[in-house]
């Protein structure tokens, strides 16, 4: 099919959904629904029809390079619009792509240690506070659900929610292993360590996503602990969740109560399982795809930073930015981001043709 024919599916349906959703006769239980729809492809077809505007205007240029007193004013005219048409229908082709239903969901952020003992533990606090400056910056909020921390400042491993518009569209390429490569601040001899971290991010599960029985779960209770091992709670608020048939566990020990605690681990739980749902679906439907972007395959090194010369790769893309001090304080985080999912786009554009 053209990308004209796609285009004049893509108005119709838009105009059908707005002919249902004005008729009398309506089933009120498709309102939502067809709401919904309509929201989506009401983007897509503005640009549809600024596209359409733009070739009528390149049309309009090149008849005019005919007539000697407005040739000069339509070259200039035809010049710009034979460089703005091919980038808009570039940008429709995106707004085309099928959609993640999970990247409109908020995200469940997995931040743990990996090699290089203390140091890789203060790089995991580093790289989570790194992501709550991130989120501050795009108006999203940050939970801590459950974190265990060293005695120096770093933490062995920290599960969050993230809360916001778009959040998992957008974190969702930081899952895999993150390396850093620096001076360790208690390394006499100035030598530089690799030490690692592991993240995951998973999208947030509904209600109607997992179906879980309470005979397939064991519910364990414990005190909640600090840093060092310090009793931070006399009683045992700590709730830890297992799906006996997965071994799939969650835990949070956040909440003075326990009843909170519980709520926010099982959150936790069916967030992991919609997740290795997803993970499933996404393997059949990708096996041929040779692209590691977004496959969020958490064996593998992602990312690397570079302190002594302030630089930052992502070896997914080959991506290498100098401007670690911005990236790690989330301010520039965006710039891979970015990146990231351009080539996602790209390498999706290229299966679809």
């Amino acid at each position: 099919m053209s990308l004209d024919e796609k285009l004049s599916r893509v108005v119709s349906r838009h105009e059908e959904l707005g002919a249902l959703l004005s008729g009398s006769d309506l089933d009120a239980a498709d309102i939502p629904r067809l709401s919904r729809e309509l929201s989506e492809l009401t983007p897509v077809v503005e640009a549809i029809e600024a596209l359409r505007k733009a070739r009528a205007d390149l049309e309009d240029a090149e008849a005019m390079l005919a007539d000697p007193d407005m040739r000069e004013l339509a070259e200039e005219e035809v010049g710009r619009l034979r460089r703005t048409v091919p980038e808009m229908e570039q940008a429709v082709r995106v707004l085309l792509l099928p959609k993640d239903e999970a990247d409109e969901r908020n995200a469940i952020l997995e931040v743990r240690a990996g090699t290089g003992g203390d140091e890789a533990a203060l790089f995991a606090a580093e790289l989570l506070r790194m992501y709550e400056r991130y989120a501050a910056a795009h108006g999203w909020r940050v939970e801590i659900l459950d974190a265990s921390e060293t005695a120096i400042g770093g933490i062995k491993e920290a599960v969050a929610t993230v809360t916001g518009r778009d959040v998992f569209a957008r974190l969702k390429f930081e899952s895999g292993v993150h390396r850093v490569q620096r001076v360790p601040a208690t390394e006499a001899g100035g030598r530089i360590h690799t030490s690692a971290a592991t993240v995951a991010v998973l999208p947030e599960a509904q209600a109607v996503d997992v179906h879980v029985e309470d005979k397939d779960l064991r519910v364990d209770t414990f005190r909640s602990q600090g840093a060092g091992g310090q009793h931070v709670n006399t009683t045992d608020s700590a709730v830890r969740i297992t799906h006996i048939p997965t071994g799939i566990v969650a835990q949070c020990q956040e909440e003075k109560s326990q009843h909170k605690n519980r709520d926010k681990a099982m959150k936790m739980l069916l967030s992991k399982m919609y997740d290795e749902q997803r993970r499933a679906a996404e393997q059949e439907r990708a096996d041929a795809r040779k692209s590691q972007v977004g496959s969020g395959d958490r064996s593998e090194r992602i990312r690397t930073y570079n302190f002594p010369q302030g630089r930052v790769t992502d070896h997914r893309i080959n991506l290498t930015l100098y401007n670690l001090d911005k990236v790690i304080t989330g301010e520039a985080l965006d710039e891979v981001i970015d990146a990231l999912i351009a080539e996602d786009q790209a390498a999706k554009l290229a299966e679809v043709g």
